[in-house]
């Protein structure tokens, strides 16, 4: 194997590692505000505008992490 393509391919291993660090990270955040919102709902008096946020968020990860596996799919 060429010097060039092992080059090519260590670059491509890195991209990989790193979309795969982005994507762990964006789930775990999700894992986060999934506690939180039960926390939030099983509360007497609700947070609703909180509620509404972590709703907000999880949907942003969710299409972060789509995008980020369709990436690896190239």
């Amino acid at each position: 194997m060429s010097e060039k393509n092992k080059d090519e391919l260590i670059d491509a291993q890195k991209q990989v590692i790193g979309i795969l660090f982005e994507v762990i990270k964006r789930l775990q955040s999700n894992n986060d505000l999934d506690d939180e919102y039960f926390k939030i709902i099983s509360e007497e008096i609700k947070d609703e505008t909180r509620l509404k946020q972590i709703l907000n968020e999880r949907s942003e990860n969710a299409k972060i992490v789509g995008r980020l596996l369709e990436q690896l799919e190239i």
